[in-house]
């Protein structure tokens, strides 16, 4: 609770909570929402040449190529973000962290392995590999949240060793030591409590990642596949239609970046919060 007065109490992070709060109630309520099926094809909602129309009092933001509601889809495509954005960052944080605190912990040969791995996966362009892996595999959500997440453990894995590393030689855990306590009650007790910050800024900075990345593969084709919407995909279906239909591209464009700027905002402040050693770094 303390944490979240803290949170309330700044006006950046008071911001971002409002709009990942809006954008989830928007996206579970989706069904209720929506004016009309995000798959839905309609005659009117094409002019008599056939192309999508601007917004109006029918369809608020307008309609895409095929006639369909531009902010239906948005609703739905709203879900299929935050559902990747959600399990990918968290497949990620688990891998990372159980990677990290076990060569953090262990030390000697398991560390020099990890370590070295995570090093090889951080020599590749985050992006490039997503690509690759991406293409190995037949596009769905579920796949390409867990494409996301092979790419993104690595930062969370570099950083809670090298926590790890740290908390190991503190002199509390050496108290443990010398007085006969066994490595797996240190590790929970003692180690892992003092990484539940850390892990909670990192899952939190890591959701934005994850909702810029999922709508970058989308919108090169290789994400999440039509008909199912998603931010990207809706970008990458309309792009053609940009000079003469802008509106297909800048609300999916805004709610990208809306919705990446809040999870960096709480990110921050809880940052800030929780570690107060950090206040102020960027």
């Amino acid at each position: 609770m303390t944490v979240l007065r803290d949170l309330l109490r700044r006006p950046l992070a008071l911001f971002g909570l409002l709009v990942v709060g809006a954008v989830v109630a928007l996206a579970v309520l989706a069904p209720l929402v929506a004016p009309y099926d995000p798959d839905a094809q309609m005659f009117e909602g094409l002019t008599l040449e056939g192309a999508p129309l601007p917004p109006n009092a029918e369809f608020p933001l307008g309609t895409d190529l095929l006639g369909r509601d531009l902010f239906s889809r948005l609703l739905y495509g709203a879900r299929t973000s935050l559902v990747i954005g959600v399990v990918a960052n968290g497949i990620a944080v688990t891998l990372g962290t159980l990677i990290g605190i076990v060569a953090g912990f262990f030390g000697g040969w398991t560390a020099t392995v990890l370590m070295r791995f995570t090093d090889l996966m951080m020599a590749f362009p985050a992006l490039l590999l997503a690509i690759v892996l991406a293409a190995l595999f037949t596009p769905s959500l579920w796949i390409v949240a867990l494409v996301i997440a092979m790419v993104n453990w690595v930062q969370v894995a570099r950083v809670v060793y090298t926590e790890t590393r740290s908390l190991a030689e503190r002199d509390f855990v050496e108290a443990e030591w010398s007085i006969g306590a066994g490595r797996w009650r240190i590790l929970f007790r003692h180690i892992l409590p003092h990484l539940v910050s850390t892990v909670v800024v990192w899952g939190t900075l890591g959701i934005a990642t994850t909702v810029l990345l999922e709508a970058t593969l989308s919108y090169l084709g290789i994400g999440v596949q039509p008909p199912t919407p998603s931010w990207g995909n809706i970008i990458f279906e309309n792009q053609t239609y940009f000079t003469t239909a802008p509106w297909l591209v800048f609300f999916p464009g805004v709610a990208i970046i809306l919705l990446a700027l809040a999870f960096n905002l709480v990110g921050d402040a809880l940052r800030d919060i929780l570690d107060p050693t950090q206040k102020g770094r960027h």
